[in-house]
């Protein structure tokens, strides 16, 4: 027996699905910027799922693509759905994930230090 739950494979398997069709590009003019699938979450009866979106751009276009995305879901859903030949479609909601860009802030911090560091022993 798996350990993983129909639910987060589902998950897994949507975001899989998910990346590629926004790796072929979107219409909208607001999706700019590069987008990464960070991760996705499936309700227990599979009728909505959460993706996790990281955008690399300026906060102005971070928000832009963001709509675009949001405005784009239904058309997301419905391709996602179609590859993955679930029965019923997940209703797509998106949610900026900020670990990416928390991740590069502390990076950046930790680089300053060293250099001050670096600095101030010489």
């Amino acid at each position: 027996m798996s350990t993983h739950s129909r639910p987060a494979r589902v998950a897994e398997e949507f975001r899989h699905g998910l990346a590629d069709v926004i790796a072929r590009g979107l219409k909208d003019p607001r999706v700019t910027g590069f987008i990464t699938v960070t991760g996705a979450k499936m309700s227990p009866d599979l009728k909505e799922v959460t993706a996790y979106v990281s955008i690399h751009a300026e906060d102005a276009e971070r928000e832009r693509t963001l709509e675009g995305l949001k405005a784009a879901s239904t058309f997301l859903q419905r391709e996602v759905a179609r590859s993955l030949r679930l029965r019923h479609t997940p209703h797509l909601r998106f949610v900026y994930d900020e670990s990416v860009a928390r991740g590069d802030r502390i990076e950046r911090l930790l680089k300053e230090a060293r250099e001050k560091d670096s600095h101030g022993e010489s």
